[in-house]
């Protein structure tokens, strides 16, 4: 660029010839050359393309005495908008890694569904089949019952017929007996009178006026005949009746299956159709997540970066998914960070920092270990248990860093926050930061151990013998009775984290006390977990019935009289001091300006029910008895 000759130096071009000027020339061609000399194949070949250009107008602008300080100003103000959108980019970054971990959440979870949908298919296609053969074989049952009574009616009709035929025979037979009989008396009378030692005239009278009888009987039994003719006796007509009825009362219970059935066919169709349809729906987003999803990570490559080798990662990984194996990742690299760091900057006395961050300056790292970490959160916590006059809970945790440390307070403060704020992984650590951040009342760690203890106080109750033994009946039992609320698949859920299997006998014995034990970091053993995971599903629960009962939207504004009529609602075992409680936390109301019910200034206490269910979420909240079934129509 030495070469450029300055712009007062160019000759005057003649006039009415247009060219470019020698200056202009000289500033492309020196473009042209550094860009071509230029290796464009980095990933910054944007940057290292951008300074030729820059070079230039900065001798444009050395060159414009005039125009300097304006061409300047525009130089600089480009320059800070590229800085600002370097450092846009920069930021972005991490959310790249982050979305490279949600496609692959959402790669596993597709995979799952993918397989239950499967198993579900093949389920129900096993049921359609043993339907329709359930189905042929009530159509053959049917078909089989339709031709026995078709030759029944047959049979009867035969059977009918001949007793018809029987019964005119012996009518003709008798009459002619009769006959018979009434001609040799008349011929015996005839022959010999005096055997009777009656008058001839008389007994010829009776003879005749008999005859009339008779006559007026035959005349009698041909109108019962007319009459009667084609009447079947009552014992045969009960009979056939009856038979009659029962072959009705099966063909219109085999109707009723075969309705049933078929109504049950046409849902199954229906519930096929709809699963096909959104198997076909999440084949598309399957594809689509698949085209557009980057690889999963290769966990194994950490085993080289990881301090311990291969075996402690093993350790580490052993059951976590992705998210919990970046969380395990995150620890790490922070715990690798700590260990780094000598000093923290201090937070300064804002109000929004917590009172036992409040310090300007470096602070000391003290660099403890994990273990002397958790050591002084059991300390702390029994400290606290032990308290009768409680204040604020940041205002104690700073209190007895005092107590135990002098002047070092402040260091060990924010030692201690860096250590809780990171290890989310270790049971103490994750509960203290929360309820020290105020997430999480205190009341809900106290009222859990509370529980917990209460568990095991009533099994050492059954434990007449003192064995430290107990069946898994007994365990069962005393489940029940110390959590009548839980439903039967949380027993067993509780059961096998206990160590009991379906395969297992109810004799079987468990040692209890190893369900209550902890380990040198603090963490509980499968079973307490349990008992805590189902404590928050529980409370999920119960603010879930509370928001459905309401019928409003998270955003919807509720009074405090609603509030409490829809918790005695659904709890109504409620006591009024708990039920104040409850409405305290949830509307932020001190005790002394809580109104009565069914007071008036009750209806101007509004808030959002969103906030209100985040507040009851933060305190210990669970059901105290059942809720009253609605009566049956």
């Amino acid at each position: 660029m030495d070469t450029l000759i300055p712009r007062s130096s160019l000759q005057q071009q003649p006039l009415g010839i247009i060219t470019k000027p020698r200056y202009l020339e000289l500033l492309e061609n020196y473009l042209r050359e550094e860009l071509l000399l230029l290796d464009l194949s980095r990933d910054s070949a944007q940057e290292l393309r951008l300074q030729p250009y820059r070079e230039v107008f900065e001798f444009f602008i050395e060159d414009f005495k005039t125009y300097k300080p304006l061409l300047s100003s525009i130089k600089k103000a480009y320059e800070a908008m590229l800085a600002h959108q370097s450092e846009k980019i920069r930021a972005l970054e991490p959310l790249k890694a982050k979305l490279a971990t949600v496609k692959a959440d959402c790669n596993e979870k597709i995979l799952a569904m993918r397989a239950e949908e499967k198993a579900e298919i093949s389920m129900l296609k096993k049921e359609k089949m043993n339907l329709l053969k359930l189905i042929d074989k009530k159509n053959e049952e049917k078909i089989s019952l339709q031709s026995e009574v078709t030759k029944l009616r047959k049979t009867l009709a035969e059977e009918y017929l001949r007793y018809l035929t029987e019964r005119d025979a012996r009518k003709v037979l008798i009459a002619d007996l009769n006959e018979l009989r009434y001609q040799r008396e008349d011929m015996s009378l005839v022959q010999s009178p005096g055997i009777w030692g009656e008058d001839p005239m008389k007994l010829t009278l009776a003879l005749k006026m008999t005859r009339q009888d008779l006559a007026r009987t035959q005349m009698e039994l041909n109108t019962m005949k007319a009459n009667f003719g084609d009447v079947v006796p009552r014992r045969d007509f009960e009979m056939q009746e009856k038979t009659n009825k029962d072959l009705q009362e099966q063909l219109e219970s085999l109707r009723d299956d075969y309705e049933e059935v078929r109504k049950e066919h046409e849902i199954l169709l229906q519930l096929h159709m709809s699963t096909l349809k959104e198997r076909d729906q999440f084949y598309s987003e399957l594809q689509e997540i698949q085209r557009t999803s980057t690889p999963r990570p290769d966990w194994a490559k950490c085993e080289d970066v990881v301090a311990g080798g291969r075996d402690r990662w093993h350790m580490l990984a052993e059951g976590k998914n992705s998210d919990q194996l970046v969380d395990v990742l995150l620890e790490e690299i922070g715990e690798g960070l700590l260990r780094e760091k000598d000093f923290f900057p201090g937070l300064g006395y804002g109000e929004n920092i917590p009172p036992f961050l409040r310090f300007d300056g470096n602070v000391e790292n003290k660099k403890p270990t994990k273990q002397d970490v958790v050591n002084l959160l059991k300390e702390a916590w029994k400290e606290r248990l032990a308290q009768e006059q409680k204040e604020k809970f940041p205002d104690f945790f700073f209190n007895f860093l005092e107590r135990r440390f002098g002047p070092a307070a402040v260091a060990w403060a924010y030692t201690i926050f860096e250590h809780i704020r990171l290890f989310h992984s270790n049971e103490v650590m994750r509960q203290f930061y929360a309820v020290l951040m105020g997430k999480v009342s205190e009341n809900v760690y106290i009222k859990q151990n509370e529980a917990v203890t209460q568990l095991l106080k009533e099994m050492t109750n059954v434990d007449s013998q003192n064995e430290g033994l107990l069946t898994m009946e007994q365990l069962s039992t005393v489940l029940k009775s110390t959590f009548p609320f839980k439903k039967e698949e949380k027993i067993q859920e509780l059961m096998e984290a206990g160590g009991w299997h379906p395969n297992n006998s109810n004799a079987d014995l468990l040692n209890y006390h190893a369900l209550f034990k902890e380990d040198e970091m603090g963490q509980s053993t499968a079973f307490v977990q349990k008992l805590w995971e189902q404590y928050m599903e529980e409370k999920d629960e119960y603010l879930l019935e509370l928001k459905q009962e309401l019928g409003l939207e998270l955003r919807d504004e509720v009074t405090l009289p609603k509030i409490r009529e829809t918790l005695m609602i659904i709890d109504p075992s409620l006591d009024k001091q708990t039920l104040n409680d409850y409405l305290n936390q949830a509307f932020q109301l001190p005790v002394t300006e809580l109104p009565e019910e069914s007071d008036e200034k009750e209806k101007n206490i509004v808030r959002k029910l969103q906030t209100v269910l985040e507040r009851l979420h933060m305190i210990d909240i669970r059901r105290k008895g059942p809720r009253e079934q609605a009566p049956a129509n």
